[in-house]
């Protein structure tokens, strides 16, 4: 079937993924005797380091979308199909998809990576994620939806549940995210939500290694650290928790 994909004398590399490798991988291969197909479950390419902002409201979910077939407009040897992917045929060189199988003469897997939970199950099950638009989107209405109840609630120890957010992992995406929840604590929640004491509203950053930033300078580690601890500075988190 090959999913309509016209014949071609070219080899053909199938892309499954079109993240930052698969993205990069097509365009350099613009110029190549070859035939790009790129596979993607999404139609858009998602620009992960801003998820975060999308999570908590300063960015709408557009700004970080961008359409595969946009971007590769004008590549002549590039063709797109919207699929998820199921198995791998090495034996006859075959991708297996939902919308038909495609073969292949070099392919590259570039799906990503899924979030690691270190084996902590309990958060795995509870938490959530922050890989995706839609996760991003789930995690933003579920805030608000939070705000939203805390109004309501007349018992204060379900209204403090309801107003602290737990962050989970204090690599970049967790220190930039507790640093613009906090951003949102002091200048968007007050207008949004007047009725309700926001000084109360306490952010956790938890950590199990030594210090935030792991894999980054020891001058970073203890910037951030600082950036985040100063209940003055704009946009610090309330509280950084490090579980050694």
């Amino acid at each position: 079937m090959d999913t309509n994909l016209p014949a071609s004398s070219h080899p053909r590399v199938v892309i499954i993924g079109c993240g930052f490798g698969g993205l990069r991988l097509a365009k350099a291969l613009r110029h190549a005797p070859v035939q790009v197909v790129v596979v993607d479950r999404n139609n858009y390419h998602n620009f992960q380091p801003l998820l975060y902002q999308v999570a908590t409201g300063a960015l709408e979910a557009d700004s970080i979308a961008y359409p595969i077939r946009k971007i590769f407009a004008g590549q002549k040897n590039f063709f797109y199909r919207m699929a998820d992917v199921h198995r791998v045929d090495s034996a006859t060189n075959t991708v297996v998809t939902s919308v038909g199988d495609i073969r292949y003469n070099y392919l590259v897997l570039a799906t990503g990576s899924l979030t690691n939970f270190f084996g902590l199950e309990s958060i795995e099950r509870n938490a959530m994620q922050i890989k995706s638009i839609p996760n991003a989107l789930n995690l933003r209405s579920f805030i608000f939806q939070n705000f939203e109840k805390a109004l309501l609630t007349e018992n204060p120890d379900e209204r403090q549940a309801l107003l602290n957010i737990v962050v989970v992992g204090g690599g970049p995406t967790g220190v930039e995210i507790s640093g613009s929840l906090a951003e949102m604590r002091k200048h968007v929640l007050p207008k949004d939500y007047p009725e309700l004491d926001l000084r109360t509203m306490q952010i956790f950053l938890v950590e199990a290694g030594p210090a935030l930033l792991g894999p980054m300078s020891p001058a970073s580690q203890a910037d951030a650290k600082r950036y985040l601890d100063e209940p003055g500075r704009e946009g610090a988190a309330q509280h950084v928790h490090q579980a050694l």
